[in-house]
């Protein structure tokens, strides 16, 4: 009998063996691979939350601290005028005042614009010794009440009607505003609503105003209105270039200009320096207009003036000094 040779037999184990060490190869190839993706998946995503987050950093707002979340809002103060660039005196004061009037003294209206903001400021105008005239912005958060309380004083009131500045609308004049972009039927519509809000009031001035007032065909549109109902109309002059004048003319309204803004610098020394030039207007031409804002510096050199300002002129409501133009 022939013995079988052993050798083949043996190969089978080594392929074996064989395939075992390739798959083991390729398992950690594998898991090798799946291992760097995950790290590229990992350091991607980090990447991107990075890139992200660097964006949010950027474009968003300084975060609002729980203080400040808790602060009521603060009013904005208002801007009380915008005064012309070059202001030419409609009067100038002569030298020597020898013009002699008809009257034994002069006479001087003295306008508080812009009310309605501050009853308190409205307050120490009234509290003063003095006949005055206040001027009182529709739409204005106190303006019922002021114009209330200035009649219940006795004071005279206007309207101080909001109009529309060369500047709009970079400064805006104002809720109520009338606008040169308005029709016909819009700007009386919204002329009558100012003038029904503010209550007792016996005639106007502009606020602001200086493109407004150089547009003849819409003054003549609010000049027709006031008329209607028997308002006069005082000129703030906030612009040289102002139609107001020739306008009030033809329609036959009462009318007159203010001669001497008193504060357009707040300050004691300059606001003293304003109401000796608006007495030496009253006592060169009869009579002069003066316009004031509600500030606390204003008031106070008002009372620390009064006495001489009543040895030299008499102090007089607006009304009392409007003429029908001639």
């Amino acid at each position: 009998m022939v013995k079988k040779k052993a050798g083949p037999a043996k190969r089978p184990k080594k392929k074996k063996a064989k395939r075992q060490n390739i798959f083991k190869a390729n398992l950690k190839k594998t898991i090798a691979g799946v291992a760097i993706l995950l790290l590229l998946v990992v350091a991607g995503g980090w990447l991107l939350h990075y890139l992200l987050e660097g964006r949010r950093q950027i474009k968003a707002p300084a975060p609002v601290g729980k203080a400040q979340t808790q602060q009521k809002p603060v009013a904005v103060k208002p801007i009380f005028e915008v005064f012309p660039e070059k202001d030419i005196p409609v009067r100038k004061p002569l030298v020597p005042p020898a013009v002699k009037t008809t009257r034994e003294r002069p006479r001087v209206a003295i306008i508080i614009d812009d009310l309605g903001h501050d009853p308190q400021i409205a307050r120490k105008f009234m509290d003063l010794d003095a006949v005055l005239t206040f001027s009182i912005l529709p739409y204005s958060p106190f303006h019922r009440q002021i114009a209330d309380a200035v009649y219940a004083k006795g004071f005279e009131t206007m309207v101080h009607l909001p109009m529309e500045p060369v500047e709009y609308p970079h400064i805006d004049p104002g809720k109520g505003a009338l606008l040169t972009s308005m029709t016909p039927d819009e700007l009386i519509e919204q002329l009558n609503k100012n003038l029904e809000a503010v209550p007792h009031a016996k005639g106007v001035n502009n606020h602001m105003g200086s493109r407004m007032t150089t547009n003849s065909t819409q003054l003549y549109q609010i000049f027709s209105i006031l008329k209607k109902r028997d308002l006069f109309f005082i000129d703030s002059r906030t612009t040289a270039e102002t139609l107001c004048k020739p306008s009030a003319r033809l329609f036959q309204l009462s009318f007159s200009e203010r001669d001497v803004f008193l504060d357009n610098v707040p300050q004691s020394k300059a606001v003293r320096g304003q109401l000796d030039q608006l007495l030496q207007i009253a006592e060169s031409h009869g009579e002069a207009v003066g316009i004031a804002h509600p500030y606390a510096v204003t008031a106070d050199v008002l009372r620390e003036m009064l006495p001489e300002i009543r040895k030299k002129v008499d102090l007089v409501p607006a009304s009392a000094l409007v003429h029908i133009v001639g």
